[in-house]
């Protein structure tokens, strides 16, 4: 019986399921063309919350598994990188929500009077904010004590990853494109602007899921990001002067203070999305072997990383080959 697997993708997504299989027992290998600081993942803002995520159903239970990890994560906040940090979701109600909501301890209606800036509504909440970077770094690390091994590699498609293991497991994100020819994956640009923290400790958000533009801000170990933007089908990876101006004055707007803060730098990421939702499913090789599939998380993959880990681990062991 071979139980090795191989993941094709290196960032949040592929390193959380290459760490769930392994602790199944399985022989692990990442093929990925960048490292992980170099992904989408890196740059994320990294607030646990089912944000664009479809399908709704799937995505609260895969959301839920996740931050029952982050829960216990966060009891090493400096090595993992997790933190429970309180905070508000303007212009949200929690009757539009899924059911996953009422499994979110403390997620609560706000009073008028409490909701930062000109929103009427919000809720208030206290979730895992992710240090990405130093999470990155222990996911990593966790998969190194599992005795994952890790490969700088581009795979042309399956049939190369299927070649060398029975089983393939796709977190390409937006590299399914080519990958598995996934038309159906668009870029949804993310700028971000990263500036001396003035003493803010809680976490703001004002997403309009039908709008390109978003007022959020979260208190990061030395720095504090402001966002952002959320442009589909926009594939520019160098920052925007313009945009990152407008990113602060909106910030700005819920706390005047930030309007002054030094900037530190600017990121962009590209949110890989797909029409569709995720794709979270199994399918036979060509010659044999089995091909899981698990990408598509647009910018909800920290979210629902381990929950989605989860079902590709069950998928993986259940392969006539395992």
């Amino acid at each position: 019986m071979d139980s090795e697997v191989i993941v094709v993708g290196g960032g949040v997504v592929g390193l959380t399921t290459a760490v769930r299989l392994a602790e199944r027992g399985l022989r692990v290998r990442v093929w990925s063309r960048d490292e992980a600081t170099e992904t989408t993942s890196a740059v994320a803002g990294a607030l646990w919350w089912p944000y664009r995520i479809e399908p709704a159903a799937e995505a609260g239970a895969w959301a839920l598994a996740s931050l029952r990890v982050y829960e216990e994560l966060a009891a090493d906040p400096d090595g993992t990188g997790v933190r429970f940090v309180p905070g508000v979701h303007a212009d949200t109600e929690l009757a539009g929500l899924g059911g996953w909501a009422g499994e979110v301890g403390g997620l609560r209606r706000l009073p008028a009077e409490e909701v930062p800036g000109p929103y009427g509504v919000g809720l208030a909440a206290r979730l895992p904010l992710i240090d990405m970077p130093v999470h990155l770094g222990w996911l990593r690390g966790r998969a190194a004590e599992l005795g994952v091994r890790f490969e700088r590699r581009t795979a042309a498609g399956p049939a190369e990853a299927g070649a060398c293991a029975p089983v393939v497991v796709n977190c390409t994100g937006l590299g399914a494109r080519e990958f598995v020819g996934d038309a159906g994956m668009r870029a949804v640009r993310g700028q971000l602007v990263l500036v001396e923290n003035p003493g803010v400790e809680a976490w703001f958000t004002a997403a309009d899921g039908a709008s390109s533009e978003t007022t959020y801000f979260f208190p990061q170990p030395g720095r504090l990001i402001l966002g952002g933007t959320a442009e589909e089908d926009d594939e520019r990876t160098d920052p925007d002067g313009a945009t990152a101006e407008a990113i602060v004055e909106r910030c700005a707007r819920i706390l005047p203070e930030l309007a002054d803060a030094r900037v530190l730098g600017h990121r962009v990421g590209l949110r890989p999305a797909r029409v569709g939702g995720v794709r979270l499913e199994s399918e036979p090789l060509a010659g044999g072997g089995t091909l899981v599939h698990n990408y598509g998380h647009g910018g909800a993959g920290v979210t629902v990383a381990w929950g989605c880990a989860d079902r590709v681990a069950e998928l993986a062991t259940a392969a006539d080959r395992i």
